[in-house]
């Protein structure tokens, strides 16, 4: 690993972020989210690149918040820090690429956000999780309150969010934050893997699944109009010819994203 506080590197299509702070068990840094925010809008600019994995550097994936240099009266500071990860958590959520994270160690706080803002979460068995915000007289940020009910329901995130506890993975993986159990120290393999079954889907396909996720019509009647929508757009796209041709000469098919 390199002195900057975030690792990048292409594995095929899949790009893999590494948080480098080890010593500080990765803890989101104000120099980590710009880093993170810039890395994460490049990927998506980038038609190489498929599918993403956020990992975290040593034992554990994040302790969340950067503590010692949280400000205590200054109002712009904080705005900042909180604009920071809003728009990182905002990049994870809605950008076009699928999201992988693979979790070992630690991943609370802050770090407990992250994971749920991404897609698919691979963890390793003696990972852990909590919202302990609360501990340190905070509430809950980086899109916590949105993305937590929508993994695990309204019930255990409330029980998650007031009590503020730690959860194993077991656990995560029983209420949903979790999506796939792993030895300890093959999250980041397995993740890898899950993130290149992603990456053969078309990426227009891919893209529009993640908004359609992200911004859920209210209504049966509103999310078959938007499949209409969405899906009539989709067989106009040179992916679909490519797809169809590919099933119907039983091969493996190359999406371009156009």
């Amino acid at each position: 690993m390199s002195d900057a506080p975030l690792h990048v590197h292409d594995d095929g299509p899949v790009r893999v972020f590494t948080l480098d702070v080890p010593e500080r068990r990765n803890a989101l840094t104000v120099p980590l989210r710009r880093e993170l925010r810039a890395a994460l809008e490049a990927a998506h600019a980038d038609d190489g690149c498929r599918a993403l994995v956020l990992t975290g550097a040593g034992k554990h994936f994040s302790s969340g918040g950067d503590i010692s240099s949280m400000p205590q009266g200054d109002r712009a500071d904080a705005r900042d820090r909180l604009h920071l990860v809003a728009d990182v958590i905002s990049l994870l959520v809605e950008g076009p690429l699928p999201v992988v994270a693979a979790v070992e160690g630690a991943a609370v706080g802050a770090g407990t956000s992250v994971v749920a803002a991404c897609d698919y979460v691979v963890a390793g068995r003696a990972a852990r999780f909590g919202a302990i915000f609360g501990r340190i007289g905070l509430v809950a940020d980086s899109g916590l309150f949105w993305t937590l009910p929508r993994k695990v329901g309204a019930g255990p995130a409330r029980r998650l969010l007031l009590r503020g506890n730690l959860i194993d993975a077991p656990e995560a993986e029983r209420l949903g934050l979790v999506d796939e159990l792993v030895d300890d120290g093959s999250a980041l393999a397995v993740a890898v893997e899950r993130a290149r079954e992603m990456a053969a889907a078309a990426p227009l396909a891919l893209a529009a699944t993640k908004r359609i996720l992200a911004h859920p019509p209210a209504s049966l009647a509103e999310t078959l109009h938007l499949e209409e929508v969405t899906q009539v757009g989709m067989f106009e796209t040179e992916d679909f010819a490519e797809g169809r041709a590919a099933f119907l000469e039983k091969r493996t098919p190359e999406f371009r994203g156009r």
